[in-house]
């Protein structure tokens, strides 16, 4: 079974917030942000007995949705949802985890998945910029040379060839999204001057932003810098997470006890919820800025989860 977390919009509970630095790491704010969204929906629906699966069986509390084989947790009503005014009057900011451990084959439909969750969320038919952010890429400081590079890559890059052949076949995908209309701009997370080089050639639509991770650091690479500007290509920096949702923090959000949702059983083989190993396959944020205002209305993120044996917990007498 398909898990698909949201937080909702995490600006209504304290209204419109203008962009400022935060030092607060992205993925404390997601997993408060779930946490939050997931007792309101709790607190906001009746007491009742747990919802039928269909089949005899005791599964899922009143406040989930089920579609065939996903359950939204919390349910979600995208007609109650979308942007407050034209879709003109926004920049639409989206980016996309995938996570450590799942297989590349997943990507694309985990690209369009994420992508239309999105869509649906604000009501709109396109976004302004997606962010990739591959697993494992890390961006240091200190590795990136202190050369310009102005030359394609000459096969010197340490980067494994399968790991890279993977990056260009996600990003095939991106590049089909934006041919559709859909993505009118594209993004990298934690690229050195090194790695664009031999990452460009292989493109039709080139990165417009390079996101990087300076830590502590404030001081970017004057390597990369002479290239972004060569590339006309646009760096931002971020205090994102890598693996922004490991499996076990996943689990405890989803499990029994205090601070769960209920939805997992204790431990794969116990009958007191969902039961199965749990898999996170990606994360995606998103963010919607009134242009003339520098105001950001609406922020949130989804998160996809899959339960492996998907056994359903027995009916209570």
């Amino acid at each position: 079974m398909k898990l698909i977390l949201s937080t909702s919009n995490i600006m209504t509970a304290g209204g419109p917030s203008v962009i400022r630095p935060t030092t607060s790491k992205s993925n404390v704010e997601l997993i408060n942000s779930l946490r939050a969204n997931f007792l309101a929906a709790q607190q906001a629906t009746p007491p009742a007995s747990e919802k039928s699966n269909g089949n005899g069986n005791t599964s899922l509390p009143s406040w989930t949705k089920q579609e065939d084989d996903t359950l939204y947790i919390p349910a979600i009503d995208f007609s109650q949802h979308g942007l407050a005014e034209e879709r003109s009057q926004y920049d639409i900011t989206v980016k996309l985890f995938y996570l450590p451990g799942i297989p590349v084959s997943r990507r694309c439909a985990h690209t369009r998945q994420a992508i239309e969750l999105v869509l649906k969320e604000l009501h709109v038919d396109s976004i302004d910029l997606l962010i990739v952010s591959f697993p494992g890429i890390l961006f240091d400081a200190e590795d990136d040379s202190e050369e310009e590079i102005s030359s394609v890559d000459d096969g010197s890059s340490t980067e494994q060839a399968d790991d890279f052949d993977s990056t260009i076949q996600t990003w095939r995908t991106l590049e089909s999204l934006h041919e559709q209309g859909k993505i009118a701009q594209l993004g990298v997370a934690e690229f050195g001057s090194e790695r664009l080089a031999r990452f460009l050639p292989h493109t039709k639509v080139k990165p417009s932003v390079d996101q990087i991770n300076l830590k502590d650091c404030c001081v970017v690479p004057k390597s990369l810098i002479l290239y972004a500007k060569q590339e006309k290509i646009d760096l931002l920096t971020h205090n994102d997470c890598n693996d922004i949702l490991p499996v076990g923090t996943t689990r405890e959000l989803l499990g029994p006890g205090e601070r769960g949702a209920g939805i997992l059983a204790s431990a794969p083989d116990a009958s007191d919820g969902l039961q199965g190993d749990i898999e996170t396959q990606w994360v995606v944020k998103y963010t919607a800025v009134v242009k003339d205002r520098g105001v950001v209305e609406n922020k949130g993120y989804f998160a996809l989860a899959d339960v492996g044996s998907c056994v359903k917990p027995s009916q209570s007498t």
